[in-house]
């Protein structure tokens, strides 16, 4: 089919799922002149195409093509069909590149995207409803883009890449201001006549700061040309402005768990024709601008790149993980992990502590303080004279501005101590005395001048099965989860009451390192947050954070309660709490079980967090969680009638059953409940059982049965005078008809009305034990050790939905939507107990059992 023609109204309805859809209208013309067609082409031959229509496109497969014509900017789209469905493909158009258009793969189109996310999200899903983690992850574009089907469709249609998820827009560059002066963003052909990607191999020197404040990237950059093998991954050295060029670049960055595939155009921004920021020392070299500029894409801006460790970059071209050094307290050790770190590649960084008040300041000895450098090499150099022989420890370290900034001391360019080494030990160290921002310094005057020290360790996501051969791999355990304010944000120890809230994972230390004289086991344990220098625009930083470990004796326990952080003391700790990206601690223990509990510095503060636990030996670990379920025997019941068929008043409700129920001490999570009898009935409690009873009579009438409106009135007519609420709502009264309406006749007769009390009168008892400050309200972060206490069992997602339901926006829930939640709570929990009689923990259901379940409870 060619030249179709057709003029129609298309309403387009859209709804995020919280009220009804909104409905925009809009009128195209498809087809006819100026270069507008429909094209089908099959996969495979077919005769009857007078019957497409009524056996649809998955009977035939191919490609459906769409141009839109020039009133559109020649834009159309592809449609691959097939018996999986229809597969939008990338929708193209537009004009960039000089006089060649360009691909804007899945941009400013509206065609569907299907996107499967790699990483683990801590949120809890709900299968078939919107997801606003997923509408909210700022990487769900960057996960489409493949560098392969970009290329391939830019080659067919002989266009240039122009990125659509990092436009070339001032937003781009900075997100809180404009742009000091006007930027132009050039393509490499467009700088220089002969633009190269790699010229005569990368280097060190190739790497030169510019206006942006990012030298720890910089220094990170530097360490990562000393690792041929790693660098080639990170930077794929096969690619050209020649062969194949299509203007799009790619790069591998290690993501928050993950490796990434980063593409990006070649354009980049200039000033008079010069590269503004990072680039290499031969103006027609390109590989280094254009890993800023990828490295820019992952964390949303150029301006995002300001600031930071050199660590955080380290672990994004390796997937290692880094320990940090403080200098002044440096391990006895030192020389020897230096020494390893650089013979097994590990990536090293070092700075001095900034000058209060003072940004970038350099010292009399030539370094630069709140700057990071580069270690790029840690050897022991032979000296041989007439009146000394020996070795002297030497770090060579690197100025990421590649000029003269360099130290001034002992073994600096050009000083009298070099004459101690001969010529050809002075060739071996790759000796020269240029301002290439290079230099020397003895092993003693780094430790008397550095501050801090990074270390970036190669990890299993670094090395392949070939690097391991001769060398220990690490047993690796990670997970993704999250911090969220009301459920599980609790801050450190110092919140005693919150702290028990964080997430908790059991880390499990079966047999000691092979070379360790005490029958210690090595763990190294790295909590990295998530996403926080892309939300900078959003105004969020880093927040502080650290970790703490306890030795636990049950390896099965479940969650642990304030009561053991109250009275057991930590065993180990993360060297400090810190607004840095990862927090990292190396930790010599006892073989064993220990629990991990990640925090922010301070309680309710949200963010999404990767744990990362590297162990020698085989370790078992996961989160600390337990199975949702109900424990009816928690207490004893006192003998209520369960006649089917009788309704009447004969069996009253006993002053035992309002009593409320006595507070044990806690328990083993995972332990069986042992039953708990209660005290002997108040007098208050004799007279709210009379009047129950004298209610129910009075109201119930012949029949002996009371539906939702007047169980409201019974029960209102007792609570309000307890407790300092308005009383059950009908939805309330409802629900807690519901939970005994087995046959759906919408009432309650008196046996199943004493039930009902029962539950009533546990859940007010614990509810008061709670509520330990007589507000009225529980806190939300108490609310699953409540539940807990009359038989209720939470697993962690459960309990993430339980608090959003039935909580305010501070982290309160009010005496009737706590007794609401344990109505429903326990109406879901029979129901499915009866869907699963073997204990399976999958019920199957059918759409009506579904419906009435969810919907009558």
């Amino acid at each position: 089919m060619s030249n179709y023609y057709k003029t129609s109204t298309v309403r387009t309805y859209v709804s995020d799922g919280s009220g009804p859809p909104k409905v925009d209208s809009k009128t195209y013309t498809i087809g006819g002149p100026r270069n507008t067609n429909i094209g089908f082409t099959p996969s495979t031959d077919f005769d009857d195409f007078s019957n497409f229509g009524s056996k649809g496109f998955g009977d035939f497969g191919g490609q459906l093509n769409i141009g839109f014509g020039d009133a559109f900017g020649g834009r159309g789209v592809n449609f691959d069909i097939g018996d999986g469905g229809i597969r939008p493909s990338i929708s193209t158009g537009g004009r960039g590149g000089g006089n060649r258009p360009s691909l804007r793969s899945g941009g400013g189109g509206t065609a569907p995207r299907s996107v499967t996310v790699a990483e683990p999200t801590p949120q809890p899903i709900i299968a078939g409803r919107p997801t606003r983690t997923l509408k909210k992850n700022p990487f769900v574009g960057l996960q489409l883009q493949k560098y392969d089907d970009i290329k391939a469709q830019c080659k067919q249609q002989g266009i240039l890449f122009e990125d659509p998820e990092f436009p070339c827009v001032d937003s781009s560059i900075f997100f809180s201001r404009s742009p000091p002066r006007p930027f132009e963003w050039k393509r490499p052909s467009e700088i220089c006549d002969n633009p190269e990607w790699i010229k005569a191999g990368a280097s060190r020197f190739d790497v030169r700061q510019g206006e942006l404040g990012d030298c720890w990237l910089l220094a990170a950059v530097a360490s990562l040309t000393c690792n041929e093998k790693i660098f080639n991954f990170v930077v794929d050295p096969n690619q050209s402005f020649t062969s194949n060029y299509c203007g799009i670049f790619r790069f591998n960055f290690w993501h928050q768990g993950d490796w990434q595939e980063v593409v990006v155009d070649d354009r980049l921004p200039t000033y008079r024709n010069q590269l503004v920021f990072m680039h290499s020392t031969e103006k027609s070299e390109f590989w280094s601008a254009l890993l800023e500029k990828a490295y820019a894409k992952l964390v949303g801006s150029y301006e995002s790149l300001k600031g930071g460790s050199t660590c955080e970059a380290m672990e994004d071209f390796t997937g290692g993980v880094t320990e940090m050094f403080d200098l002044k307290n440096s391990p006895p050790n030192l020389l020897k992990i230096m020494l390893k770190a650089c013979q097994r590649g590990s990536l090293m960084g070092c700075s001095i502590d900034a000058i209060p008040g003072q940004i970038e300041s350099e010292l009399a000895n030539g370094l630069i303080c709140g700057h990071a450098y580069s270690v790029t090499d840690v050897q022991l150099a032979d000296i041989k004279t007439s009146r000394v022989q020996g070795q002297i420890p030497m770090v060579r370290v690197r100025n990421p501005w590649g000029n003269g900034s360099e130290w001034k001391g002992a073994w600096s360019d050009g000083s009298r101590e070099w004459s101690l080494l001969s010529e050809a030990e002075k060739k071996e160290l790759g000796l020269n005395f240029e301002d290439d921002g290079e230099f020397w310094m003895s092993f003693q005057d780094f430790t008397s001048n550095f501050h801090k020290l990074e270390i970036c360790n190669l990890g299993p996501d670094s090395l392949d099965e070939e690097d391991l051969q001769n060398k220990k791999k690490w047993e690796t355990f990670k997970v993704h989860e999250s911090w969220i304010r009301r459920v599980n944000a609790g801050g450190c120890r110092n919140y005693l009451d919150t702290f028990w809230t964080n997430p908790q994972f059991r880390m499990t230390l079966v047999d000691p390192d092979d070379d360790d004289d005490d029958d210690l086991c090595t763990a190294l344990v790295a909590i990295l947050q998530k996403d926080r220098r892309k939300k900078r625009k959003e105004g969020l930083d880093f927040l502080t954070i650290g970790y703490t470990i306890y030795k636990i004796e049950d390896p099965n326990c479940g969650p642990l309660d304030m009561k053991f952080f109250k009275y057991n003391a930590s065993v180990a700790k993360s060297p400090t709490f810190i607004n840095m990206r990862e927090i990292c601690g190396r930790h010599k223990l006892p073989p064993g079980t220990y629990a991990i509990v990640p925090s922010t510095f301070e309680p309710h503060y949200e963010g999404e967090f990767l744990l990362r636990i590297f162990t020698e030996k085989v370790n078992d670990s996961s989160e600390i969680d337990e199975k949702t379920r109900l424990e009816e025997d928690t207490f004893k019941n006192l003998p209520v009638s369960r006649k089917p068929a009788a309704r009447g008043y004969g069996d009253e409700i006993s002053a035992y059953q309002v009593a409320p129920a006595y507070s044990a001490p806690s328990q083993a999570k995972n332990a069986p409940q042992k039953q708990r009898d209660r005290p002997e009935p108040t007098e208050q409690e004799q007279n709210q059982a009379q009047i129950l009873k004298e209610s129910f009579r009075r109201i119930a009438g012949e029949d002996m049965e009371i539906d939702a409106f007047e169980l409201q009135e019974i029960l209102n007519s007792v609570f309000t005078k307890e407790f300092a609420f308005s009383g059950f709502g009908i939805n309330c009264a409802r629900s807690m008809v519901a939970m005994h309406d087995g046959d759906l006749s919408g009432k309650l007769g008196y046996d199943e009305f004493k039930v009902l009390w029962d539950d009533l009168r546990r859940w007010k008892g614990v509810f008061r034990e709670f509520d330990r400050d007589k507000s009225g309200n529980l806190s939300s972060y108490e609310l699953r050790n409540a539940l807990n206490h009359v038989g209720f069992h939470i697993s962690n997602q459960t309990f993430k939905s339980l608090v959003m339901r039935y909580s305010n926006k501070v982290g309160q829930i009010d005496f009737g939507d706590f007794i609401m939640c344990a109505v429903r709570l326990k109406t879901m929990l029979t129901s499915f107990k009866g869907h699963d009689p073997h204990n399976s923990g999958v019920a199957p259901y059918d759409i009506d059992s579904f419906i009435q379940t969810t919907l009558y409870s």
